[in-house]
């Protein structure tokens, strides 16, 4: 939920337990520091921030349907597939974040396709953050296709981390 809000430029309020004395605990801090790190929306208002089947038109229908929050709004639980990315950019480099982790172990990012004014740029390498190393990446007009490890680096978002040349 975080990566999709702040790819859209939004603010995510966070509610961090204080102890009776108004202080935060050490594992507060640090969930919190390590939170605010500078990421930033993507910049160009022609970037893609979000791509795939979840999109806002998807839960404006299906939100008469949507299971409502505890206190009320919706859940914060959406169903994001495989096909759903979000982006972030700091400087030059951009980070699609897959929603979903695709069981035929490749990414299609159809947004960095070669010759989309979103990533005009040639691709220098792809990362997977949190797997170590480049991965082997194609891309063509369909779009931007990248060979995943077999593992997992994390259950939640998975940042793919796209320098330019």
């Amino acid at each position: 939920m975080l990566v999709d809000i702040v790819s859209k430029n939004g603010c995510l309020q966070l509610s961090v337990p204080v102890r009776g004395d108004g202080t935060i605990d050490e594992d507060e801090v640090a969930c919190v520091e390590g939170s605010a790190s500078g990421w930033r929306p993507t910049a160009k208002a022609s970037s893609p921030h979000a791509r795939g089947k979840c999109t806002a038109k998807d839960r404006r229908r299906s939100r008469q349907n949507q299971a409502r929050g505890q206190f009320g709004g919706a859940r914060d639980v959406r169903a994001y597939t495989d096909e759903d990315y979000r982006f972030t950019v700091k400087g030059d480099v951009v980070y699609a974040f897959m929603m979903g982790w695709p069981e035929n172990g490749k990414a299609t990012i159809k947004s960095i396709s070669q010759g989309s004014e979103n990533f005009p740029r040639e691709v220098a390498k792809v990362e997977l953050l949190g797997a170590g190393g480049p991965l082997q990446f194609t891309r063509d007009a369909n779009g931007l296709v990248v060979s995943l490890p077999a593992q997992k680096p994390n259950e939640y978002a998975y940042a793919l981390k796209v320098t330019p040349k």
